[in-house]
């Protein structure tokens, strides 16, 4: 819907500076094209761009400030069950006179405080000033869906829907180096730091309140494990996920403006498409990224199930020039280097969704929720993994790309470990001989979850993966779908992240989600009848591509390549032992066991060279 950022001074008699905040605001000019606005009242200021998507008029404006003066708003995201509000906020006094839910949100706040919180339906991350009790809250959805970065920095608090606007505010870019360890063994950043210094997230499901005093306090609002636990017993799990699904689609259509469908082509995204037809939507349009290589491709599948919908179908390939430009211009939206390495792909198709359509439905969750990622099977039977791990030099293990990460896997000894890295795609071994860095990451935020996975499902370490993803990789899974869809000026809804969805899959047996051949099998029961025998047994791709080849075959790349072998990122002490030359020459030899090494320090290259130079 937005980007929101704002300024508290912890000084009282320091007023907040205009340009500053105008600066800040207009960094995320991308996340709200249609309309801007401030709020300054001596050392407090709000800043807001907005993307018109419910009541396009100017009566959904931000800074939104309640009828009597008390509290002012700034809030991004949807709440998509704000109309189911208005009975009550009628009899009890309240006039609604605009049709956006950011009302909705202000006058529930007014009515019952923060305990309204669990009542809502939606994607939210949203900051209230309190005048009287001169206290700002700032709050963020359940799975963070929607991004709410902070820094104190100065004396002062400063939020922001992305870090670039607090750079630009003056918050130094630092690199981190615990944030630098987790980048290399864990892909991305989990929990409350980030890749940076002095910038840290709001938690999904947390509130954080700071005085005017300075004194700051957090508290969880929304805890999943009890949530879980309190859940009642689903007595027929396929028509109640039909059912859950359905009216999650049909909350998520909430809109006045057009909405389209992200459409892979796999189970998830067609799985979305289906109950739109089911429920007889029309004139949805959809839109697809295809892979000229066929391992890569399901834009096939795609194409056949939107033309049995009668739906619009456009697709496109990214390659050459427009690969390497869309992976600059990615790494801006990301502020942190990339790392699904899907991000420029992403950003190009929801570009091409724009003058169509200014809201998209995904199908991300599903798999976190319903065990859908093959990284999940090696976690069926631990002690086959130690068998793998003696006999993992066969041939047979070390030429087949996904038999080969499983070897490597397989060196891993303890279980908590094997979750902490089952999302890795190189493991502590791999780095110490490879990299020559032999010490991993404090993890103190994934080791917490581990424990909270390990008491909700004792000795079932796929259960716990599940869980663990929840908190962790499906966060970056987020934040990477909210940066690419919005460079794009662009609102990213998903609909198997509605609450009743995560809570309800937590607590069903096993055999819902671990049956059949390929898993997910509660979501293949309940589109058995809706999706065509092609797409429910089709092996899974997922948005993946040959980025080897492409680094070390496409032209565009050839002098990147050479800057990378070069680059100042081999001058920092935790990458000195590295032979960035050895790693590429293999690649360019056909290695492609080299790709997992490579692609993590060669998006680091390409932030520092284009994104850490900017501030």
């Amino acid at each position: 819907m937005c980007g929101i950022n704002g300024i508290l001074h912890l000084q009282l008699q320091k007023k907040v500076d205009e340009r500053v905040l105008t600066k800040m605001r207009d960094s995320l000019e991308h996340r709200g094209p249609d309309d801007k606005g401030l709020f300054i009242e001596n050392n407090i200021g709000f800043g807001h761009r907005r993307l018109s998507i419910l009541d396009i008029s100017l009566a959904g404006h931000q800074p939104f400030l309640s009828e009597d003066g008390r509290y002012v708003l700034v809030y991004n995201g949807e709440i998509y069950n704000f109309k189911e509000f208005y009975p009550e906020l009628k009899s009890n006094g309240f006039d609604i006179r605009t049709s956006s839910d950011t009302e909705v949100l202000m006058k529930l706040f007014q009515l019952h405080g923060l305990k309204m919180l669990n009542r809502l339906n939606g994607m939210f991350a949203f900051a209230i000033w309190d005048k009287m009790e001169k206290k700002l809250t700032v709050v963020r959805d359940r799975m963070g869906v929607k991004p709410l970065y902070y820094s104190f920095y100065n004396e002062t608090f400063y939020f922001a829907s992305e870090q670039k606007a607090l750079f630009t505010a003056g918050v130094p870019l630092k690199m981190a180096q615990d944030g630098l360890e987790e980048y290399i063994f864990n892909r991305f950043v989990a929990g409350e730091n980030t890749l940076y210094q002095n910038v840290k997230k709001v938690l999904p499901g947390h509130i954080m309140t700071i005085h005017e005093s300075g004194k700051t306090t957090t508290e969880k609002w929304w805890n999943l494990k009890k949530e879980i636990q309190n859940q009642p017993e689903i007595k027929n799990p396929v028509e109640w996920f039909r059912e859950t699904f359905d009216d999650s689609i049909k909350l998520r259509m909430v809109s006045d403006v057009p909405v389209g469908v992200l459409l892979s082509g796999g189970l998830d995204s067609s799985s979305v498409l289906a109950s739109l037809h089911h429920q007889k939507y029309k004139s949805i349009e959809t839109f697809n990224i295809g892979f000229k290589e066929k391992e890569h491709n399901e834009a096939h599948l795609a194409k056949i199930l939107a033309n049995k919908f009668d739906y619009g179908f456009h697709t496109m390939q990214l390659e050459g020039e427009n690969l390497f430009d869309k992976l600059l211009t990615s790494t801006y939206f990301q502020d942190e280097p990339i790392m699904h390495l899907s991000e420029p792909h992403l950003l190009a198709v929801s570009q091409m969704a724009k003058p169509s359509v200014k809201v998209l439905l995904s199908g991300e969750g599903a798999d976190e929720l319903m065990g859908g990622y093959v990284r999940y099977k090696a976690l069926q039977y631990p002690s086959l993994l130690n068998s793998i791990a003696t006999i993992g030099n066969l041939d047979v293990f070390t030429k087949q790309p996904r038999y080969e990460k499983l070897t490597r896997y397989a060196q891993i000894i303890k279980k908590s470990d094997l979750i902490i890295y089952n999302g890795s795609n190189i493991y502590p071994n791999d780095i110490a001989e490879t990299f020559g860095i032999n010490t991993p990451p404090t993890n103190e935020y994934r080791k917490q979850i581990y424990k909270e996975a390990k008491s909700l499902y004792p000795d079932n370490l796929r259960r716990q993966a599940l869980y663990f993803d929840q908190h962790t990789y499906l966060c970056s899974l987020l934040d990477r779908n909210d940066r690419c869809t919005m460079g794009a000026s662009i609102e990213c809804r998903e609909p198997f992240l509605d609450p009743r969805l995560i809570v309800g899959l937590g607590s069903l047996e096993d055999k819902w989600l671990f049956a059949g051949k390929k898993w997910k099998f509660i979501l293949k029961s309940s589109m058995q009848e809706r999706l065509p025998e092609e797409i429910l047994k089709f092996k899974k791709v997922g948005l993946s591509a040959p980025w080897g080849d492409y680094i070390t075959k496409s032209p565009a790349f050839k002098e990147e390549l050479e800057s990378f072998s070069k680059s100042d990122l081999f001058q920092i002490p935790y990458f000195e032992h590295i032979n960035i030359q050895k790693l590429i020459q293999n690649l360019q030899k056909g290695d492609t066991r080299m790709t997992p090494y490579i692609m993590p320090l060669f998006m680091m290259h390409i932030w520092m060279k284009t994104y850490a130079t900017k501030f």
